[in-house]
């Protein structure tokens, strides 16, 4: 379970994902734990930005088929519950159905956009308490974690959101999710203020607001979970830039072949020959 996991010593690294294949590989490599991300969904998806054009079924259909491919636990961006506090109480039975062991709840008002772009505008803190409860009320198993994220820093200033991130612990959140400190001081101010009373997350996000710091220093500072949401998708962007360019300029992939796979390697990551197999079995 998330919960376990969060409570050994090691900080939990959890990659950002988009699609069952980026989970399967995560889990391949050594993850421990998954972060869906709503960005990456809106990048890859939809070829748009993380400014709220993401529905809560289309979530939940990439939840599906990651919890079904996949057996590590998975983190869900759930944006702001796409509503009200009722939007949330549905939101958090659909995705515990689907096999999320946490939702990621954040208190920005509709439509949000992501934690490191300008104009974010919030909903009242009394608001979102009545959204974490709601959320916890809803949950059919108590290991199903709730995470709260404040986007107060942004618009608000840090003293603000550190009484928002308070009043959400109150609520009964399960982790908290201070977004987009803007120094290391900042970021050890949250840890130390929260120390011993709920575990903390930490995002990093490649150019974001945020200083980017190794999982092992964050971890110094106090954090159990660290998500790298966008980072795949980054990286994948720029692969795809140099590998369309490729096969137009040469009309052939031969000049890319010893960056991809070919094909009986990819057959193998996804397991062809044991689905073969099983299907023989079937058959005969």
């Amino acid at each position: 379970m998330l919960k376990t996991l969060m409570n050994q010593q090691d900080i939990l690294i959890a990659p950002g994902i988009y699609d069952a294949l980026s989970g399967l590989i995560a889990q391949k490599s050594g993850a421990k734990a998954l972060y869906l991300s709503g960005a990456s969904i809106a990048y890859t998806r939809f070829g748009f930005s993380d400014i709220g054009l993401v529905s809560m079924s289309e979530v939940n259909d990439v939840i599906s088929n990651v919890t079904d491919r996949v057996p590590t636990p998975l983190i869900v961006d759930a944006d702001n519950g796409f509503g009200n506090a009722l939007n949330v109480q549905r939101t958090v039975r659909l995705f515990e159905r689907s096999g999320a062991a946490a939702l990621q709840l954040e208190d920005q008002a509709m439509p949000k956009r992501c934690g490191h772009l300008q104009g974010k505008q919030l909903i009242s803190k009394d608001e979102m308490v009545g959204k974490i409860k709601a959320a916890t009320d809803a949950r059919h198993h108590e290991h199903t974690l709730i995470i709260a994220r404040t986007d107060a820093r942004a618009s608000e200033g840090f003293q603000s959101a550190l009484d928002r991130a308070e009043a959400y612990c109150e609520a009964g959140a399960d982790v908290l999710f201070f977004e987009a400190p803007q120094s290391i001081d900042e970021l050890s101010q949250v840890a130390s203020y929260f120390k011993g009373r709920i575990p903390l997350l930490a995002n990093m996000v490649e150019g974001g607001k945020t200083p980017n710091l190794k999982a092992s220093e964050l971890e110094q500072l106090g954090y159990s979970i660290v998500i790298f949401p966008g980072g795949l998708v980054r990286n994948l962007a720029k692969q795809m830039d140099g590998y369309f360019s490729s096969l137009l300029k040469h009309g052939t992939n031969a000049p890319m072949m010893d960056q991809m796979h070919d094909f009986d390697a990819l057959n193998d990551i996804i397991g062809t020959p044991e689905l073969l197999a099983k299907g023989q079995e079937y058959a005969s």
